[in-house]
């Protein structure tokens, strides 16, 4: 398998089992969580949505993107290790790039620029 195979592979195992993991309702909400996977476009998603308190609930909850052989984490709204366990899983952290840091900050994350 080729490396970007893998990391889609990898990056779909992720949020597939987080998805899954993860009780999200409350009593009284109607809450879903979509995991939108578009293959052919290199984008993976979990968004958040429903209805909680009266008010509509819409957000994504992870958003990574490959692009230019990269893995682009766009946004990470938990305290779960989505970065860490790439890693674990085989993605280089030079292959990772953590979007949802100003470019100009991104060479002291440790990360890809």
């Amino acid at each position: 398998m080729d490396r970007m195979n893998q990391y889609r592979r990898i990056i779909m195992d992720i949020l597939t089992e987080y998805a899954n993991s993860k009780p999200i309702n409350t009593p009284g909400a109607e809450l879903e969580e979509q995991v939108l996977f578009d293959t052919e476009r290199d984008h993976y998603q979990i968004l958040t949505v429903g209805w909680e308190g009266g008010r509509r609930v819409y957000y994504p909850v992870f958003h990574l993107d490959i692009k230019d052989g990269k893995v682009w984490v766009q946004e990470d709204a938990t305290d779960y290790d989505v970065v860490g366990t790439m890693e674990k899983m085989g993605v280089a952290k030079s292959d990772i790039v953590l979007a949802f840091h100003a470019p100009y900050k991104r060479p002291y994350t440790g990360y890809a620029v």
